[in-house]
């Protein structure tokens, strides 16, 4: 289906120009990847994190912690790599363990290393619109958009769920792109009537298949950032889905990103790529 963005191609073609880079100007990034607990989505991210790290020729560093680690022996951790200068980004992988505190634990990475762009100064650096590492799922999203020629000036967008890693950093960086931006969420009243005026649709939301073709309306670019396991029993085979009803809303789309292969792929290009970034400031 020609409509189908295609994020797996996207993102082949980042880490290509990043592993260009790396052999062209003979720097030696460095990415500190961090893993507490054994939670199977997580694993399964780590290694895709490792595999683009060897691909585009980015060392990497893996620090794999049991589930019952002390917040304060991970805090002594992530100071250890503050000071290494030979790590250049640090990666905690999140969902954490309840024990600890995720704000901390962002907070404690230093804003130079902070490649995941979650930190407060990278918040508020994408705020101010002044330079600094952005956040990945949404730093892909407009990558994908501008790669298939998506005009975002001027356009009625809207993002659908307010968190601080996805949803409100992709209003910002629609904004920045001069879209007209109205973010939802689960407060927000008339909703279909707000999502089936927009020009391009995000869906953020953490339901599968919430979104179906009475969200939508026609000829709209969706970005489907949600990812569910399902039941390959009960769903046709398939083991995963978005926030978003494919089928349905496909008929309508005049662009739609599928789960997996539409934002997944690119979140860890960007990775990549604020990586590479680290190194050159």
């Amino acid at each position: 289906m020609e409509k189908i963005i295609d994020g797996k191609a996207v993102a082949a073609r980042i880490k290509e120009e990043i592993k260009e880079e790396i052999e062209r100007t003979g720097v030696k990034p460095c990415l500190a990847v961090v893993l507490v607990g054994e939670d199977p989505a997580s694993k399964v991210y780590v290694g895709n994190k490792k595999k683009a790290c060897e691909y585009c020729g980015i060392g990497s560093l893996s620090y794999e912690l049991p589930a019952d680690t002390g917040e304060e022996e991970l805090l002594e951790l992530i100071h250890k790599l503050n000071n290494d200068d030979k790590v250049n980004g640090i990666l905690v992988q999140l969902p954490l363990p309840p024990h600890i505190s995720e704000d901390r634990v962002i907070d404690a990475i230093s804003p130079d290393k902070d490649v995941d762009g979650f930190s407060k100064q990278s918040a508020g650096a994408l705020m101010t619109g002044e330079k600094g590492f952005l956040p990945c799922t949404p730093a892909g999203i407009i990558e994908l958009l501008k790669s298939y020629n998506v005009e975002i000036s001027g356009k009625n967008c809207v993002v659908m769920g307010r968190s601080n890693i996805v949803g409100k950093p992709a209003a910002l960086l629609l904004l920045r792109e001069n879209g007209t931006v109205t973010v939802t969420h689960t407060k927000t009243e008339n909703i279909k009537e707000i999502t089936g005026k927009a020009d391009i649709l995000v869906a953020a939301v953490g339901k599968p298949r919430l979104i179906d073709e009475s969200y939508v309306k026609e000829g709209a670019v969706i970005i489907d950032v949600g990812i569910h396991r399902l039941d390959p029993e009960k769903n046709n085979g398939k083991k995963l889905c978005g926030d978003v009803d494919f089928d349905s809303v496909a008929e309508k789309a005049s662009l739609i990103t599928p789960v997996p292969g539409g934002v997944g792929p690119m979140t860890i290009a960007m990775l990549m790529k604020n990586t590479l970034l680290a190194v050159k400031r």
